[in-house]
């Protein structure tokens, strides 16, 4: 009996520094990582930049041709969104929620967050 007992403690305590591990691992390597949620991030700033740039030659044809941003239209192929434009500049936003950048342009750069209200 004593023998028996030894060995189910044996295996909780086995069991209990692996949970250990794992967790403590999981919070380095991993979707839930931070490195992982840092690379996620890059990677939508580096789309987000990306489409950026393509929208505003569009931007500032419409811009030549009219003397406004007001009235542009950017096709959805863009991947960003034209959410506010005037006589002298424009916002656009790509992404939502965490994701979300934005810029400011016509010489803005790339920034965190949606639109300013």
């Amino acid at each position: 009996m004593t023998f028996k007992t030894f060995g189910l403690v044996s295996v909780l305590a086995s069991l209990a520094i692996v949970g250990y591990l794992f967790l403590a691992q999981s919070k380095e390597v991993g979707p839930t990582s931070q490195t992982a949620q840092q690379a996620q991030a890059d990677a939508a700033a580096g789309a987000a930049g990306a489409s950026f740039q393509a929208a505003a030659p569009v931007l500032q044809a419409h811009f030549a041709q009219a003397g406004t941003y007001a009235g542009a239209t950017l096709p959805p192929s863009h991947g960003v969104t034209l959410v506010r434009a005037d006589g002298t500049s424009y916002c656009l936003q790509a992404g939502t929620g965490e994701t979300a950048r934005h810029v400011v342009g016509p010489a803005g750069a790339p920034a965190p967050g949606p639109c300013p209200g």
